[in-house]
């Protein structure tokens, strides 16, 4: 194998691997490191180079090799594509998901910057979200043209890397029940006030360099999550970097999803733990 194929495969693979050993130092599920490793040793072992299986194939053809599910396959499309990986750099803590949704066509700095803080997106998966359910278009500076013209640029961007299908539990959901994420929710807030979770040191808003986000890795109802403080700037200054909570969802195949639980402060749920974007459904859950 040429030299230049295997240091870009391997440079994958070193990726992957990292992972799993972040996974594993933060007490992840042992299925996932598993994954990671095996996905790694399949990568580094290719006959070709995985960039020119991605011109070729794309997606389909990344996901069709040994080892990788569909979620994977995403994360080396990522790496290939973009020379980075959003959820290493979020394990790691020095994600900067401000300067990744730059590079959709027409968003600036500043106006990256309030979609982050309103919305809590940190992938570009997640902006296309938003920009289709309509929480895009009430962020301030934004509105209905520009939400459409958002999703148009990401559709071009992200057509060629999305998963053939949306991360779903075994038993078919397209994302884990209210009922599930907040009990999640409240897991992590526990032990996280008990101490009882490894930290790591976020990049953005900590110029100590402390390690002071306390993150957690659980299996539940057929998901993996991973959980953490919320590290925006709009956290910080309001005082809720110990309320908004970010939830990273996993299916069997390690496809992505997310979700924000915060405290609402208004309104029949004043009080409550609330998933942004669900309230209807947070609403039936405590009538219950």
């Amino acid at each position: 194998m040429p030299e230049s194929v295997g240091s870009t495969n391997a440079r994958c693979a070193d990726r992957l691997r990292e992972a799993a050993d972040l996974l594993e130092a933060q007490g992840a599920n042992p299925f996932r490191v598993t994954a990671y490793r095996r996905a790694a040793d399949t990568v580094l072992h290719l006959d070709e180079d995985i960039g020119t299986l991605v011109e070729r194939e794309g997606l389909p053809g990344l996901d069709a090799l040994p080892g990788i599910g569909r979620g994977i396959a995403s994360a080396l499309l990522e790496m290939v594509r973009n020379g980075r990986w959003t959820q290493l750099e979020r394990l790691r803590g020095s994600v900067d998901p401000v300067q990744l949704l730059t590079t959709v066509p027409g968003l600036g700095h500043r106006l990256a910057e309030r979609i982050h803080e309103e919305l809590h997106v940190d992938t570009l998966e997640a902006l296309e979200v938003a920009a289709h359910d309509g929480r895009l278009e009430s962020v301030p500076g934004v509105g209905a043209r520009r939400a459409a013209s958002i999703r148009a640029s990401l559709q071009q961007m992200l057509s060629r890397s999305r998963p053939r299908r949306p991360a779903s539990a075994p038993g078919g959901s397209a994302a884990p029940s209210v009922e599930t994420l907040l009990a999640v929710d409240r897991e992590y807030r526990e032990k996280a006030s008990a101490g009882k979770l490894p930290a790591i040191a976020p990049r953005r808003f900590n110029p100590s360099g402390e390690a002071w986000l306390p993150v957690l890795h659980a299996a539940r109802d057929g998901w993996q999550f991973t959980a953490l403080y919320s590290n925006t700037a709009q956290a910080h200054q309001l005082g809720r970097t110990r309320d908004w909570v970010v939830l990273y969802f996993y299916d069997d195949e390690h496809a992505e999803g997310q979700g924000t639980i915060v405290t609402e402060t208004h309104g029949p749920l004043s009080g409550r733990r609330v998933v942004r974007g669900r309230e209807a459904e947070c609403r039936a859950h405590y009538a219950d």
